[in-house]
């Protein structure tokens, strides 16, 4: 335990998440200097991507915390059956869900709201990147393993390999340099694709070499019923949790296709991929406590975990609001990395305002939930998702957005009621200490 320490696993994660949201960006970015409504279209199709794969979720959430809280007991074989259970089905759904893309990706899309020429965009995108889902399931799958076992600069460096490969790709690809044709959206779904590939080769040979054997796999022989019934008791709701919060997005993507103007849903684009560098601190410190927490529960150092969480939140709030005042101050700025459209500039820069709040709130969800989850109490934060992601965020967004005229501004302002009013809650049940008997251990 002394190893584990929050700095030494969250810098790697942080590293790791910035070149993983990178990945992204640069595809929103490179589209965005070959047509606006393509770079849109990208990020529509990547909602669909979410809500579909929310059965990785469950496997990866509950992954993470029965091998953190095995291996804070040191019970390792325990810790590799799970790991060889959780590879096994990621690449089987995985499959699965790659077929579903392939075979209905319009209908998805269209389902969402897409048209037009978003619709043929985003189209092409879903059936090559999510095609090739599976890839994506064993990464994060693996890189689940390596993460609990205290060793997250590995999959940091194999995130930076992926990262440079894509950015290269996507601008040979899209922008036609070398040679090659101009391939814009598909362009970038084929170097997506293709960097994960390498990735998934990469990250599972180091697995196999450094952490874990093949022959982890014998492990499943008998079929190991009691760590399924775990992982069914602690990924489904904490899946669950993030399947709403997918299905809220999708519903707010939906009414902006639908209601809003084109404009506005550029805006939200360029707004997002911003924003999303805001928290990632907060990513890697929400991370980095659950894998201690994790073994701080396995080893049943309860009073120190509790003090501990704390700690970690004040950390992440304290840089997180410095870079969203930062960032607010300098909105204009940061909008016209994407387009030159004043209106789209402006709409932005005052989203980025409102969304101090939404920051604020974020921070609270992803730290103090990730310490939850590690503890293994998983129902009460899903519980409060349903009422608040319902009644405030997907609710609260057409009410505000559409009912009272207020368009994207009233998005934003419903987003960061829910998330402030979930983060309250979860203060106070990691108060309660209600967490401390829902370990697998206890």
């Amino acid at each position: 335990m002394k190893k584990l320490k929050l700095f030494n696993l969250a810098w790697p994660i942080f590293i790791e998440t910035l070149l993983f949201m990178l990945l992204g960006f640069v595809d929103v970015f490179v589209l965005s200097k070959f047509d606006d409504l393509a770079a849109s279209s990208v990020n529509t199709a990547n909602q669909a991507v979410s809500i579909t794969t929310i059965v990785f979720t469950v496997i990866s959430t509950a992954s993470a915390v029965l091998i953190s809280q095995y291996l804070g007991a040191k019970k390792r074989e325990n810790a590799s059956r799970v790991a060889a259970l959780s590879i096994t089905f990621h690449l089987i759904f995985g499959v699965i869900i790659s077929a579903v893309f392939l075979l209905f990706n319009r209908p998805i899309l269209s389902f969402i709201g897409a048209q037009g020429t978003v619709l043929e965009f985003a189209s092409q995108y879903l059936s090559i990147v999510g095609g090739f889902i599976f890839l994506q399931a064993l990464l994060s799958s693996m890189s689940v393993i390596v993460r609990n076992h205290g060793m997250t600069q590995i999959s940091m460096y194999v995130t930076l390999g992926m990262n440079i490969m894509n950015t290269g790709l996507d601008v040979i690809f899209v922008l036609g340099l070398f040679g090659f044709p101009k391939l814009g959206v598909m362009g970038v779904a084929i170097a997506t694709t293709f960097s994960r590939l390498v990735g998934t080769i990469v990250l599972a040979v180091v697995l196999f070499k450094k952490i874990e054997k093949p022959s982890i796999f014998k492990l499943l022989k008998p079929f190991p019923k009691e760590d399924i019934l775990n992982i069914i008791k602690i990924g489904v709701p904490s899946a669950f949790e993030t399947f709403l919060y997918n299905i809220s997005q999708v519903v707010i993507t939906s009414i902006v296709l639908k209601c809003l103007t084109p404009e506005e849903l550029i805006t939200k684009t360029y707004v997002q991929n911003i924003t999303m560098f805001f928290y990632l601190f907060t990513v890697a410190i929400s991370q980095a406590s659950q894998i201690i927490t994790g073994h701080l529960v396995g080893a049943k150092r309860l009073d120190e975990v509790k003090k501990r969480a704390y700690r970690y939140y004040l950390y992440a709030l304290g840089i997180t609001m410095s870079i969203c005042v930062v960032g607010a101050f300098f909105g204009k700025n940061l909008m016209g990395i994407f387009t030159a459209d004043e209106v789209v500039i402006a709409m932005g820069a005052q989203i980025l305002i409102i969304n101090i709040f939404l920051e604020a709130g974020r921070t609270t969800n992803l730290v103090i939930i990730g310490c939850l989850r590690g503890a293994g109490d998983v129902y009460f934060p899903t519980i409060c998702a349903v009422f608040s992601m319902i009644l405030v965020s997907t609710l609260g967004s057409y009410i505000l957005a559409v009912v009272c005229g207020l368009g994207i501004y009233g998005l934003w302002i419903a987003i960061a009621a829910d998330e402030v009013i979930r983060g309250i809650f979860m203060l106070f049940r990691w108060q309660s200490g209600k967490w401390k008997n829902k370990g697998i251990n206890k």
